[in-house]
Parts: C-alpha cells; sequence; structure tokens
C-alpha cells in the first residue's frame, strides 16, 4: 500500500471504554509531583469559562437548516444559565464556504446564511446587556481564493495585489515541497494558469496563504482587526497563527523537521515580530482577550507567544493533548484498545508547568476541529454517559487554566458515527478519504477510524429538545442530527436536576465561587496510577483535592498520608460520598473536595 506521509488516516477503531477493565486497589505510593506555582496577575479572561459556539449548528431561526445569528439571539438567555461569561463565536464573516466559514471573503461583512451586520450588532448588544464577552475567530494565514484581494492578485503578475499572496514563477521549476492537509494530492503549490505561476496553500485550494511579509498586506489585517474591536468585540481567537510566516525563497524543508509539516509551518522567520507589531498596532490598544490556536507549537516555545514581557499574546492552546490515544505520524488514527490515562496526565501535567512562573495556559477537550469529548475521552454507552461525561466536565473546570467549553458538550452529546462518507460534509474527511482510495487503502478500516476521529461528530447541530430535528430547524438541517436527540436535549435536561447540563451550572458556579480552583497551584498525585487522575490546587490557605476515576470499574484510592478530605464535596457526580482514609470511587466518579 502506498504511503500518504502524515497527514492520512490508515483507520483502526478505538475501544472508548478506555483505560482499564479489572478492578484493583490502588493506592498513593508514587511520589507527588512538585507543585506549580500560581500566576501573577488576576485578570477576567484567566477567570473566565469560554464557551464556544459554531453558529451553523447552534440553532436555525429561518427554515434553511443552517444556524444563524438570529437563532443565537433566541438562546442567548440558555446561555446566560449556563455561567460562563465569554462566548467564542466560529467564522461568520462573509465566505464561499468551502471550509465552513474559514475561508473569508469579506472579512468586514457578515455570511449571508448566517444574517446581516444588523443581526450581529444586535447580537453583540445582547450578549453585553447579560455580561457575556466575544471573541471572534481570526483567520489570517488565508483568506479564501473568493477574496477580492485574490482575485485581484490573480489578473497578472504586476497586479498591486499580487503581493498579498505568496506566488512562484512556474518558468523557474516547480516550487519546494510543501503539504496541504486538504488537498487531495496533498499538495500545497497549486498551478495558477492565467499567470504561469504556482500559489501557496496550506489548507484548501481555495484558501489561499496571505503574504506576512509584506507590510501593505499587515496593515490591512490590523486595520480590520481595529474594525470589530472598534465595534466591541472582546477579542480574538486566532486560527492557525503560529503558520504565518514564511521564508519567500522557500527552501527544501529541513531533514530535522522528520517530516512533521507542522512544526515547520510554525517556526517561520519573523513569527514574533510580527505578533508584536500586531500587539503594538490593535491588541495592546483595547481592554480584549487574545489566544492562539497553537498548531506546530511544542511545549518549548509556548512562552514565547505568552510571556507578558513579550508583549504577543495572553494564551495559547497546545494539540498535544489532541494527540494522546492516536497513532504517532498518523492522522486520527486511534489506537487499539482505548488512550492511556498515563499519557493523558503527563501531557497535562507538562503543559501546567509550561506556565508555572508566567503566561497562562488554556484546558479544552473538545472544539468544532474534535469529536465529541465524551466519545472521545469518556465512554458514550449508555450506563456510563451521564457520569463519564460529568467527569470531563470536572477535569475542565477544576485545572489551571483557561478552560474552553463546546457546545452542546453541557448535554452529553455524543459522536453521530457516520457509516457513509456521503454523510460527511467536512473537506478535511471528504479529502482523507479521496487519499487513502488514491493510496489503495482499507475504506471500511478508514470509515471506522472516522467514527472516533471526524470533525463531523462535533458539528452535528445541537439538540434543544425532543421535536422535529431536535428543535434546531424547521427545514432540512445542513447536517444529520444524532438520532438520539429524543433523549438528550436540552429541554429534558433543564428539567432534570440531576442532569448533565445542570451538573455543569454547578461546575461553573463552583469555579466562579472559589478563585483556588482558578489560580491555585496544581500538584499531582498517584503519578503511576492509570486508572485515577488525582491532583491538589492550592492558593493560602485554600486546599481541594481532586479525585478522577477514568474507568468503568469500581475503584479504590487510599488518600495520600496525613491528607484530611471535608466531608462537604464542592463538586461530586454520585449522590453519595464518603471522606475516609480511602475512598471507594464508582464507575467514572469524579470528587472536588476540599481539604482540611
Amino acid at each position: 500500500m502506498k504511503s500518504l506521509e502524515t497527514i492520512l488516516c490508515a483507520a483502526l477503531l478505538l475501544t472508548v471504554a478506555g483505560c482499564g477493565e479489572s478492578q484493583q486497589k490502588t493506592g498513593t505510593t508514587a511520589a507527588a509531583a512538585k507543585p506549580t506555582a500560581t500566576s501573577q496577575n488576576e485578570t477576567w479572561w484567566k477567570e473566565a469559562v469560554v464557551y464556544q459556539v459554531y453558529p451553523r449548528s447552534y440553532k436555525d431561526s429561518n427554515g434553511d437548516g443552517v444556524g444563524d445569528l438570529r437563532g443565537l439571539i433566541s438562546k442567548l438567555d440558555y446561555i446566560k444559565s449556563l455561567g460562563v461569561n465569554v462566548i467564542w463565536l466560529n467564522p461568520v464573516y462573509g465566505s464561499p464556504n468551502d471550509d465552513n466559514g474559514y475561508d473569508i471573503s469579506d472579512y468586514r461583512g457578515i455570511m449571508k446564511d448566517f444574517g446581516t451586520m444588523a443581526d450581529f450588532d444586535e447580537l453583540l448588544k445582547g450578549m453585553h446587556e447579560r455580561g457575556l464577552k466575544v471573541v471572534m475567530d481570526l483567520v489570517v494565514n488565508h483568506s479564501s481564493d473568493e477574496h477580492e484581494w485574490f482575485k485581484q492578485a490573480r489578473l497578472s503578475r504586476t497586479n498591486s495585489y499580487r503581493d498579498y499572496y505568496h506566488w512562484w514563477p512556474a518558468e523557474k521549476g516547480k516550487p519546494a515541497k510543501r503539504v496541504s492537509s486538504f488537498d487531495v494530492n496533498g499538495d500545497a503549490w497549486a498551478y495558477d494558469k492565467a499567470t504561469n505561476a504556482y500559489y501557496l496553500h496550506y489548507f484548501s485550494r481555495k484558501q489561499p496563504d496571505l503574504n506576512w511579509e509584506n507590510p501593505k498586506l499587515r496593515q490591512e489585517i490590523y486595520s480590520m482587526m481595529r474594525f470589530w474591536f472598534d465595534k466591541g468585540i472582546d477579542g480574538f481567537r486566532m486560527d492557525v497563527i503560529p503558520f504565518i510566516a514564511k521564508d519567500t525563497t522557500f527552501p527544501a524543508i529541513p531533514a530535522q523537521y522528520h517530516g512533521d509539516y507542522s512544526r515547520f509551518y510554525a517556526n517561520g522567520p519573523h513569527l514574533h515580530d510580527y505578533l508584536q507589531e500586531m500587539n503594538r498596532e490593535a491588541l495592546s490598544k483595547y481592554d480584549v482577550m487574545s489566544v492562539a490556536e497553537g498548531a506546530g507549537v511544542s511545549s518549548d516555545d509556548a512562552l514565547k507567544f505568552v510571556d507578558p514581557a513579550r508583549k504577543e499574546l495572553n494564551m495559547l492552546y497546545h494539540f498535544e493533548g489532541m494527540d494522546v490515544g492516536y497513532v504517532p505520524g498518523k492522522f486520527k488514527t486511534p489506537v487499539p484498545g482505548g488512550y492511556s490515562l498515563l499519557d493523558f496526565k503527563k501531557v497535562y501535567s507538562k503543559w501546567d508547568k509550561v506556565f508555572e512562573d508566567k503566561g497562562w495556559g488554556t484546558i479544552y477537550l473538545g472544539n468544532h476541529d474534535q469529536p465529541r469529548m465524551l466519545t472521545r475521552w469518556g465512554d458514550d454507552r449508555p450506563e456510563f454517559r451521564e457520569a463519564s461525561s460529568k467527569l470531563l466536565t470536572t477535569f475542565l473546570l477544576t485545572m489551571r487554566g483557561t478552560p474552553y467549553y463546546y457546545g452542546g458538550d453541557e448535554l452529553g452529546m455524543n459522536n453521530i458515527k457516520f457509516d457513509r462518507i456521503e454523510d460527511y460534509q467536512d473537506i478535511e474527511s471528504r479529502s482523507m478519504y479521496k487519499q487513502v482510495q488514491a493510496a489503495g487503502g482499507s475504506i471500511p478500516e478508514f470509515l471506522a477510524a472516522q467514527k472516533i476521529g471526524a470533525r463531523d461528530n462535533g458539528r452535528t447541530p445541537f439538540q434543544w429538545d425532543a421535536t422535529t430535528n431536535a428543535g434546531f430547524t424547521t427545514g432540512k438541517p445542513w447536517l444529520k442530527i444524532n438520532p438520539n436527540y429524543q433523549q438528550i436535549n436540552a429541554a429534558a435536561e433543564d428539567k432534570d436536576p440531576n442532569s448533565i447540563l445542570n451538573y455543569f451550572r454547578k461546575a461553573t458556579a463552583a469555579r466562579r465561587q472559589h478563585k483556588v480552583l482558578v489560580y491555585g497551584k496544581y500538584q499531582l498525585l498517584d503519578e503511576a496510577n492509570p486508572h485515577i487522575y488525582a491532583y491538589t490546587r492550592t492558593q493560602g490557605d485554600d486546599k481541594v483535592l481532586v479525585v478522577l476515576n477514568f474507568s468503568a470499574q469500581k475503584r479504590e484510592w487510599a488518600m495520600p498520608s496525613g491528607m484530611k478530605a471535608s466531608s462537604e464535596p464542592w463538586l461530586n457526580n454520585y449522590p453519595t460520598f464518603t471522606a475516609d482514609k480511602t475512598l471507594a470511587l464508582q464507575p467514572w466518579q469524579a470528587v472536588v473536595v476540599p481539604l482540611r
């Protein structure tokens, strides 16, 4: 079978039950990791719980099957009730929608599918009236090929917009290899016949990369950012921002990267010069937050983005956690038997340490580019769905770093697990399918893997109630709705005091009430335990213990010598808790208890 390098998914089925099946008694004989220090200054974006809204799938107001801004406006009271305080809104800009809005043709307009600028202004006003802040996506590594800049750029080599993009004249031969994750051939260079040149696109051919080496282009972007800040938005999540800088001589990729294209792309020349300029020209002029999508960024490089002294960005989210449980070098190919909790703990403990003295981190388990967190990290079998979903919520809201929580996870929505490629709408899944076909790979194995890792699993429409189409639309939904919506929906869970939804509300309230859960030092306990994730958070005299049973079996966990827990936990996803020297934990039980 022909190799397709790192961008292909040679499929293996993931056993979601995860971290071991045999019941055993485990203690805390392993030495505790050294506690990390709390970051310095308190600020609103550190204390925030960020709730991500994927507008296409949230709520449709006009029956066309696509979620829109007026639909979102109608659900602002629901969002307020969650206890979150920042909304990350996926792109709503003008776009031909090749990559669900991440191909922007008008940075200062609203996509017709979503509504009008007047709708956006009303949405922004409604959010601010409810004490909610709004963070938008900044997608400036690339634009759409239907943006006026690119339309002009491809008219001639002498056009004034030509240098807004990266071109390679064909008379010089084919440029050095660059890989595109969305191209059927994996080729990031597309030939433009009209000007006899190739243009660069790290993603789809309809997403040409912008030339940040051009100062005029950079000023266009900063002006656009100020446009939205002047409207009143509260920050940007910056899509693949580490990729913006390129060596325009386009040399061969050095052997030191060993085919890791993301890491190479994230280490372009002048990257941090550009981010510091962005800070001076736009970010520093407003009380806003900024978060980098840290594709290709290692723990060694993270502080270059978020060290306050460097005056670049506030936060960065890494991808290392998302790689746990996938076959190394195989894109979203799950390992047989499920992920290792030991690996999971190692990654999140390492990244907490990155920010122990300066900077600030994030914590997330799902978003629009990932499958549903319940299926990926929990156990979506009916008997464990509620407990494991609540445990994952507990983890997210008790770790240090700003939590990012994906809309629908508060209901325990899970992967839809399509059987046919025709049901997928995502360019990523469809492109990989064609790549596997071209390589003579196994289509059944590929589709099995997509049931775990495909992005469309996280994009199915929000399940509002048990009516037709889950109350999402009166028309035909743009993506199929998970058939379990009649049992799993917001209306039913809102009425149930023990639901996943109401547990999420309790968890956000606990984080607001107890600052130790935001700023407290993190100390890992029982590092070698393959089933239990336990840690403490400490701030001054406040100390709290978090114990998470990441398994579908009952477990016992011995408290460290000298540690005494209160009899009244702040959070517990089961009805009872006894503060004994040895904790008797139910399957997927999560307990957050103050220490005496």
